[in-house]
Order: structure tokens, then C-alpha cells, then sequence
């Protein structure tokens, strides 16, 4: 029963009543009907879709699949025994400031460390102006967030780094894409591509490019290039970012300079998830100071700080073990792995079959016979028991559908060549199809438009 001196409350029907008839006298206010949760997404939203590997993953690390689709590290070289011990000592030693919150730049001693970690490919910089993040992918986003307004346009390799095109879909950036070659980044086509924009009043915020071992196309930018295609930013008003997370996985034990090493304006990205441990999302970014200090606002504001925990075990890792020669047992095991790749590819793919020579690295580049579309073929190829990467994954255009990326840095070498094998049958399949019927049937089999033109690579 209801207190005498307070008002019943009406229950939902009456309530539900009341608003319906709100709007029978003048001035009544209406009822808006609630708005769907997808109706409420902001509009940048809009360029957030799936990756395409991302969305391999279930069905390629079923045990039957031959995965050549991603780039995960093969850590089984890795010590694990003594950083077991090392995380034990860690606990014991540090444990509370371990497992406290830091600093958002980073701990100061592991700032250090980079340092001399960057000094390997000639770079000198500053611990103050190095900034730790959540692997090189968070920088990566948040660079981007720091200097890109909707519609802005920024350059990048065609084929680029799927991440990387991610984060300037969301941010809603304008992709432009430069042509490379078998010698990398080709400065005739970013001159042009920077003339071009410039005649209708474009200047692109940065060109994003990663150097050495390029992800997806495993090609590394020619020494006598990198001074060039800098000379070419710098008189266009480009910034540049670098993303160098495989440089020293360098087959033949060379380690190309960092375009960071030729100019001091230059964004360095850096990463430990190639060189020691991918699950422990330690990366970094070498910056200016004028853009450490909002890189660091930006950091804040994404996570308060990265994970101090396994900042002080890559720190620990750096300082106690001989982390020169493990990273050259990693290059030696990926380039047995390589050398698999190239002798099946070499032995089994049909003929009009292309495919790049990476000196170092995870990945091969390989382009098909006309009138066969790798993402049209994949689910065949998943049949089939072998995946891979479709070329169009690492476009923003929707070109690369007659390229495909090949990953040789996890499997066996007798896994490698099985996968290959596979693939290669499924390839001889569809180019009976296209024998016998033309590429127009395989189209309209696939249901899709073929690339609108062949790739440099």
C-alpha cells in the first residue's frame, strides 16, 4: 500500500500510456523511439572492417591446414628455461614495481636499451625521445590519430603493411599507394604521385613505408634509394614514417641502414615482437621531441601506460642474455625456411608464376597467371588444406587480386614445401578452368570483378 504522502508510482503500461498520449495537447513533447546501437556509431566507424588474415586464423590453424597466411614468429629457438628463471628473479627483485602502473613514455632504463638496440642499423637517438608502446602497431594508430583529420591523404607502398592500412581506415585517411619494385620503393613513382597531389592542393601528411623485409611483399628498399626518396619528402614538405620491425633478420647477415640514419626527422618504429617475444607487446617509436610530447598524451589516453611488467622483462632479457646471437639463430632458421619456400615454389608452381626473393624477413610476394583471382581462390585453397594471404588484404584501393602473400617464417621446411604442393594444385585447377573457358567464366564463376591492373612486384 502506497505512503499517504508520496505518489504512487505508475506502473510501465501506465507509463507507457502517458507517453502515448503525450503528444494530444500543444507543446507535448514526443517520445523519440530508441536508436539501435548500430545507428549510434560514430562515422569513422565506418572504415573499421576485419582484416582479412585476421579472419583466416580459425580456419588456418586447424592441424590438417598448411598456414602460409601469417606472420607469427617461431620462437622455439627462444631460451625458455632461463627466462623462466628470469621471470621468478623479476618477482623477487622488482615485483612491485613490476606489476605497478608507470610511466606512459616507458621505464627509462628500457628507453636505454632501444637506444642501443637502434645503434645495429646506425641510428642515434636520444632515451628521452623514445616513446614505448603496446607493440609498434599501437605507435603505429596513434601517429595516426596525432596527424590525420578525416579525409587527409597519406602515402604508402603498394602492396602495404595490413595494420598500417587498418589504422588509416579508422582514422578515415585517404590511401594513395606507390609503386615498388624489385629494389623496394621506386622514387620516380613517389615524385610523381607527389606532383600529382600537389596540383590539386594535397599535401600528404607522411609516407608511411617499411624499408627493409617489406611486409607483404618481401622486397628491400635499394641503399642508393633511401637518400632519394628523403630528398623527395623533405622538398615536398613529407613527413616520414619508418617501420622497421624486421631489419635485423637480415639472411646474409647485413643490416641495411635505417632511413632514420640518414635523416633525424624521420619517425622510427620499432618492435621486440620479431627479434624476441611477439606475446609480449613491447614496441617503440623514436620521435622528435615537438611530437614525443603529444605522442605521449596520446599514449595516456589509450592505455595510462604500457604494461611495466614485460617492459622490465624485455629489460632483463637485453641485459642478461646474448640477444646479438639469438636474433642471428632466428635469421638462420627463417632463412632455411625460406630456402624451402623458393625450391618448392621453383619445383611446383605452373608456369606464368612470379614471385619476389626476400634477402630476409617472413614473407614471398607472388603474383599468378592473368585471369585467376587469389581471393576468389581461397576458400578452394582452404579445401584443400593450405592457406594463404589474398593480395587484396594489403591494398586500399581493391587492387591486388591476382597477388597473394606467402609467410615461410612458422612452418617446418617440410611443412613449407607440402603447403606449397597444395597450393600448386589448386592454382593448375583454376587455370584449367580459365583454359577451357576463358577468364571471363572464371569471373563470373567468382562472382567479382578481376584487378583492374597488374602490380609492379
Amino acid at each position: 500500500m502506497a505512503s499517504p504522502d508520496r505518489p504512487q508510482q505508475p506502473d510501465a503500461r501506465s507509463a507507457a500510456a502517458a507517453a502515448a498520449g503525450a503528444g494530444e495537447g500543444a507543446g507535448d513533447a514526443v517520445v523519440p523511439t530508441p536508436l539501435p546501437p548500430t545507428e549510434r556509431f560514430a562515422a569513422r566507424t565506418a572504415g573499421m572492417t576485419a582484416s582479412e588474415i585476421r579472419a583466416l586464423f580459425a580456419v588456418a590453424s586447424r592441424p590438417e591446414v598448411v598456414s602460409l597466411a601469417g606472420g607469427m614468429p617461431n620462437l622455439a629457438a627462444l631460451p625458455l628455461g632461463s627466462l623462466s628463471a628470469e621471470v621468478a628473479e623479476l618477482i623477487d627483485d622488482d615485483g612491485l614495481s613490476a606489476l605497478q602502473y608507470g610511466s606512459a613514455q616507458g621505464v627509462p632504463v628500457l628507453r636505454e636499451q632501444i637506444c642501443e638496440v637502434m645503434r645495429e642499423e646506425g641510428v642515434e637517438g636520444d632515451p628521452n625521445d623514445v616513446v614505448v608502446t603496446v607493440g609498434s602497431q599501437m605507435a603505429l594508430d596513434l601517429l595516426t590519430r596525432i596527424f590525420v583529420d578525416p579525409g587527409d591523404v597519406v602515402l604508402a607502398e603498394g602492396p602495404s603493411y595490413v595494420g598500417a592500412l587498418g589504422s588509416f581506415a579508422a582514422y578515415q585517411a585517404r590511401v594513395v599507394h606507390v609503386a615498388m619494385d624489385e629494389h623496394g620503393l621506386v622514387p620516380e613513382r613517389l615524385q610523381e604521385a607527389l606532383e600529382t597531389l600537389a596540383g590539386q592542393g594535397i599535401t600528404p601528411k607522411f609516407l608511411y613505408t617499411i624499408p627493409n623485409f617489406h611486409n607483404p611483399a618481401g622486397v628491400t628498399l635499394a641503399h642508393e634509394r633511401r637518400p632519394r626518396i628523403l630528398e623527395i619528402c623533405r622538398r615536398y614538405g613529407v613527413m616520414v614514417i619508418e617501420d622497421n620491425p624486421y631489419g635485423m633478420l637480415g639472411f646474409d647477415g647485413q643490416v641495411h641502414p635505417a632511413l632514420r640514419s640518414y635523416d633525424a626527422d624521420v619517425i622510427y618504429l620499432g618492435s621486440f615482437s620479431k627479434t624476441f617475444a611477439s606475446g609480449l607487446r613491447v614496441g617503440w617509436a623514436l620521435v622528435p621531441p615537438l611530437v614525443r610530447d603529444r605522442l605521449v598524451l596520446a599514449a595516456e589516453s589509450a592505455t595510462l601506460c604500457p604494461p611495466t611488467f614485460t617492459q622490465m622483462m624485455v629489460s632483463r632479457y637485453l641485459a642478461h642474455h646474448d640477444w646479438r646471437s639469438m636474433i642471428k639463430t632466428f635469421a638462420e632458421n627463417y632463412r632455411e625456411r625460406r630456402d624451402a619456400m623458393l625450391a618448392a615454389l621453383e619445383t611446383y608452381l605452373p608456369e606464368g608464376c612470379s614471385w619476389t626473393v626476400p634477402d630476409g624477413g617472413f614473407f614471398v610476394w607472388l603474383t599468378v597467371p592473368e585471369g585467376v583471382d587469389t581471393k576468389a581462390m581461397l576458400p578452394r585453397a582452404v579445401t584443400a588444406r593450405v592457406a594463404y594471404a589474398s593480395g587484396t588484404g594489403f591494398y586500399a584501393d581493391g587492387f591486388g587480386s591476382r597477388q597473394l602473400r606467402l609467410s615461410f617464417c612458422y612452418p617446418t621446411p617440410e611443412r613449407i614445401t607440402e603447403g606449397v604442393r597444395r597450393l600448386a594444385a589448386v592454382l593448375e585447377a583454376e587455370l584449367d578452368v580459365v583454359r577451357t573457358f576463358g577468364s571471363s567464366a572464371r569471373r563470373e564463376l567468382n562472382r567479382g570483378p578481376q584487378g583492374p591492373r597488374p602490380d609492379s612486384i
